[in-house]
């Protein structure tokens, strides 16, 4: 695979860009993190979801130490190449550190 769509995609000022986890079969939107190329290169080399940690400041193997790892699916870039969504089989089906499914399961009360 060539490198260069990895190159053209629009890092923030740390080198990062924001990664969405999507379950690849349900639809649901799982969580969001940071990504760098190192991630996102580790990602796509070894088929199971890399990110960087900004408050530890290193790689992060989601689910290296819990055993709720993300299977790499499909991967995608925005039409301004400055998010990532990554499509997983999230394994264990609990993705938010809290134990919970997915990350967004706080609503916010409208009324509208």
């Amino acid at each position: 695979m060539s490198d260069n769509w990895i190159d053209s995609l629009k890092y923030d000022e740390k080198g990062l860009i924001p990664a969405i986890a999507q379950d690849y079969q349900d639809g649901a939107i799982l969580m969001m993190a940071w990504m760098n190329r190192q991630a996102l290169e580790l990602t796509i080399n070894t088929g199971e979801v890399h990110y960087w940690s900004r408050s530890r400041q290193e790689l992060w193997h989601k689910g290296a130490t819990s055993g709720h790892i993300q299977k790499l699916k499909k991967l995608y870039y925005d039409c301004d190449r400055d998010v990532i969504l990554v499509k997983i089989e999230q394994v264990g089906d609990i993705a938010c550190h809290t134990g919970a499914r997915s990350c967004f399961f706080t609503e916010v009360p409208l009324s509208i």
